[in-house]
């Protein structure tokens, strides 16, 4: 193995041990809290959550063992349902971000009929609608023989060994990134922006209440008027971050691969190996970031992983206490003696 194939394993390695752990985290923090689990984007958080944690032992480690013995690993069957469920756990991906915007759009633009046209019952169909949509795809595939190990991303996916079937082979391929990644990254885009807009506009509303009672209290002190300032700006910037994280991981972490298919079909540009490896990866980054950027930096995630953290030291602490009362009961009778 040269440098770059010890490097790109070694981080495959950290992309999925950091994808398994911080995916578990998410789960046992939707299993611990009953108010994450009444909340309705809560369905769309499991369901990424669940195609994460599939993606990290199920793809991630054939791709690694890939990358080390530069050939199939395991057999045929093996790498069909791998390559199968890579397809169908990417494309789901997407839809539940899709899912999840859809779901901030309706809560920021239409805030009073939210709990009417967000129910349970609605995640459910869209959660239905995703997995019938990520599926057909990867079906069509398999029952054209098009899913097999690409040696470019040392993974099993997409991929076609006919050249009689080549053009059918890119027609699939450009409708399949269209209605994936294309479809999953307007909703983004649309949902988000009109959520930043209608956030702007609040912080416009509180910015002038707020010059005007820095105006009216003319004895307030420098120091609480630049901090009134400062929180102004911190205010506006808050949600230009949060949307800038929500799609500029998406278009960071996709973008590179599907350029890249989309490239490769294309006999007259070579791809480089190590390109197409680094792009899988990215696109694998994407179980890692998903955690933090949906979950585990939420108010409400961090407060119930501290209480599971809580409940889990109080049950040591009172563990060895009765081990500690055991032991100086069992030391009596022979002190006594």
């Amino acid at each position: 193995m040269s440098i770059w194939e010890l490097l790109l394993a070694f981080v495959l390695v950290v992309l999925m041990l950091v994808a398994l752990l911080a995916n578990v985290l998410v789960l046992m923090c939707f299993l611990y809290s009953a108010d994450i689990r009444k909340q309705v984007p809560g369905l769309f958080i499991l369901n990424l959550t669940f195609c994460n944690l599939l993606m990290a032992v199920s793809s991630m480690p054939l791709t690694l063992a890939g990358i080390i013995y530069k050939s199939q690993p395991g057999g045929d069957q093996v790498c069909h349902v791998v390559g199968f469920l890579e397809t169908f756990l990417t494309t789901n991906s997407m839809l539940s971000m899709a899912a999840l915007s859809i779901d901030r759009w309706i809560a920021v633009v239409f805030p009073l009929s939210y709990h009417s046209k967000m129910r349970y019952r609605d995640a459910a169909l869209i959660l239905s609608y995703t997995w019938l949509h990520s599926a057909s795809f990867p079906t069509v595939a398999a029952a054209l023989s098009w899913v097999g190990f690409h040696h470019l991303y040392a993974s099993c996916t997409l991929y076609n060994k006919r050249p009689e079937d080549r053009t059918q082979f890119v027609i699939f391929t450009g409708v399949f990134h269209t209605l994936s990644f294309l479809l999953s990254l307007v909703v983004l885009c649309f949902t988000y922006l009109k959520v930043l807009k209608v956030a702007r506009f609040h912080c416009k509303r509180i910015d002038v209440i707020t010059m005007q009672t820095l105006v009216l209290l003319v004895d307030i002190h420098p120091s609480v008027r630049e901090r009134c300032l400062e929180e102004q700006r911190r205010r506006r910037q808050r949600a230009t971050k949060k949307i800038s994280t929500f799609i500029g991981t998406f278009i960071l972490c996709f973008a590179p691969y599907v350029i890249t298919r989309l490239v490769e079909l294309s006999s007259v540009v070579h791809i480089n190996s190590h390109w197409g490896i680094i792009s899988k990866c990215l696109a694998y980054s994407k179980a890692v970031s998903d955690p933090f950027v949906y979950s585990l930096l939420r108010h409400q995630y961090k407060k119930t992983w501290k209480d599971i953290i809580n409940k889990i030291l109080k049950r040591s602490s009172i563990n060895s206490s009765a081990l500690a009362g055991e032991a100086h009961n069992q030391n009596l009778p022979q002190l006594s003696e």
